[in-house]
């Protein structure tokens, strides 16, 4: 993939990277900053709106909370990178384009995926007419102007991972009037230490959350939801936080994706079907020793950090090199002043070590702010190395260089 030189010209290396979430804004960051010295690279961020969405404080934003206008094309100047604003309509990988809705195409000699994950509001019923949902900026928006109106009643979050925790915990702190239930399959903090998942769930009742464990929604109505075996929760107000799906795109452009539609990548975090393209954070299916990843802020960065140095790897005629990553905590929030954090082994599985209360709720919101200034810094970041935030500090990763 060395640049080349045609006539005493160098010709220009495109580097098209789609969605600017925590993977690809890394990925462009970083790749700007490595090739800004090098002629003949240009780097093409695309994304559907100029503010960065900043999903870890979305539950924060449905509580009528006013959070920074985070801007993109602000983060990206001087950087040499450009900035497109469209929704991607589709790929073409055999003709190496993307077109976007106002009918623009743009080309790409090398593609950077990660039109990542939303909340999966098609597979029950009833979900996309009558439930809200954190998938966006707006979406959240939304459901705050709602809660701020609903003055009483009962807020059922359906679904009882990390998402539906922090919202069903800060809509019952920012709201004692209103009545919470959390709905899911397991309960509440299942992956954690046997102290960590108590310290949660206690958390969850002194702020009032009801909690229902082992139980499936089925359908979604206006002013309820169904359970499996036919029992109807009188509901005023439904967040969907369950499931996740990515865009079908990829599948379409006839990328070799899993079952989920992500794309399925080697070592490197290359397409197995096309080795121009790249696939990085929950738009990717990345296997490691321990099994398939899966999508978070943790583990997204460092995938466009990696994504980064191998195209500068290749762009010199260099292989690059596998992606190696090993989880290492799972911060959660519980309102404004309580979190927990469980530190995990590699594979995620549970360490004895967590943190709780007001220590844990100032490590969970350094956690929470540290991507953007963590962009700041990568702009200066030096060419040798690739480094991500790891509890508020950088950790070098590994295999990248």
């Amino acid at each position: 993939m060395s640049t080349q030189h045609e006539a005493g010209r160098v010709t220009t290396h495109r580097v098209l990277i789609l969605g600017a979430g925590y993977a690809g804004v890394s990925a462009a960051i970083q790749l700007a900053a490595r090739v800004k010295r090098r002629e003949g690279v240009q780097v093409t961020l695309v994304n559907a709106q100029e503010r960065f969405t900043e999903r870890l404080r979305l539950h924060m934003t449905a509580t009528g909370q006013q959070l920074a206008e985070l801007s993109i094309p602000e983060l990206l100047e001087d950087t040499g990178a450009q900035f497109v604003r469209g929704w991607v309509t589709a790929v073409d990988v055999d003709a190496k384009t993307v077109r976007i809705d106002d009918d623009r195409v743009l080309r790409y000699d090398t593609l950077v995926y990660g039109l990542g994950g939303v909340t999966d509001t098609a597979a029950v019923p009833g979900v996309e007419d009558h439930a809200y949902n954190l998938n966006s900026v707006q979406d959240a928006e939304v459901l705050a102007d709602r809660l701020a109106r609903l003055g009483s009643g009962l807020v059922v979050v359906g679904g009882s991972g990390l998402t539906g925790i922090e919202a069903a915990a800060e809509i019952a702190e920012r709201y004692p009037e209103l009545n919470v239930l959390l709905l899911g399959r397991q309960e509440p903090g299942a992956a954690m230490n046997v102290k960590a998942k108590a310290y949660l769930q206690g958390a969850l009742e002194r702020l009032g959350v009801a909690v229902r464990s082992g139980v499936e929604v089925v359908k979604v109505l206006s002013d309820s939801v169904e359970l499996a075996g036919g029992e109807g929760v009188a509901a005023d107000v439904v967040l969907w936080t369950s499931g996740t799906r990515v865009s079908p795109m990829a599948a379409a452009a006839g990328l070799t994706v899993d079952e989920r539609g992500r794309i399925v990548t080697d070592a490197t975090l290359r397409s197995v079907s096309h080795p121009e393209v790249y696939a990085v954070g929950d738009a990717a299916a990345i296997r490691q020793d321990y099994g398939v990843m899966h999508g978070t802020c943790q583990s997204g960065m460092p995938t466009g950090v990696h994504v980064a140095v191998s195209i500068v790897r290749e762009l010199k005629g260099r292989r690059p090199k596998p992606f190696r990553f090993g989880y290492y905590h799972t911060p959660v929030s519980l309102g404004r002043h309580d979190a927990v954090v469980q530190f995990t082994r590699p594979d995620d599985s549970p360490r004895s070590i967590h943190l709780t209360g007001r220590t844990a709720a100032r490590y969970k919101e350094t956690v929470t702010a540290s991507p953007w200034p963590t962009y700041g810094r990568m702009k200066k970041m030096p060419s040798s190395g690739a480094f991500w935030p790891r509890g508020g500090r950088f950790t070098k990763v590994r295999g990248t260089q």
